[in-house]
């Protein structure tokens, strides 16, 4: 049996995925139960926190739209604005899979189910999305 890669689905699901991440970021605060935690801080950091909150949502919506559009044009690697297009959301996705390894604590999941497969989870899905891109943006023609 030979397992056959298809670079589109694998966008496209990309896509999906990216479009319930930003939607779930927006309900993060709430999901976290942070409303007391960012109730202490300074007003600036709260309003930093939220805008950033925000333009992540923007960005990955954006990712999501176009990877879902382009999705063809993106696994054909033909055009070369798809191809830089991907290498940018590739290094985006591959720098977030770096910052949950070596800059996140461990004490935030190890030792909790939960959380562990949560952060094992977000690792395979960010982990997807920036190889799909490297496939797209420097895969074989």
């Amino acid at each position: 049996m030979t397992l056959h890669f298809d670079l589109r689905t694998a966008l496209e699901l990309a896509a999906i995925l990216q479009a319930g991440i930003a939607i779930l970021n927006l309900a993060l605060n709430r999901i976290m139960r942070w409303r007391e935690d960012l109730a202490r801080m300074p007003l600036l950091i709260r309003e930093v926190h939220q805008v950033h909150s925000w333009f992540i949502s923007i960005t990955l919506l954006l990712f999501a739209v176009l990877t879902w559009h382009f999705a063809a044009d993106f696994a054909a690697g033909t055009n070369p604005v798809c191809r830089w297009l991907a290498a940018g959301i590739a290094f985006f996705w591959g720098f977030r899979v770096l910052l949950q390894v070596v800059y996140y604590s461990s004490t935030h999941w190890r030792g909790r189910s939960g959380r562990t497969l949560i952060h094992i989870s977000l690792l395979a899905i960010y982990g997807e999305f920036a190889l799909a891109y490297l496939l797209a943006a420097f895969g074989r023609r």
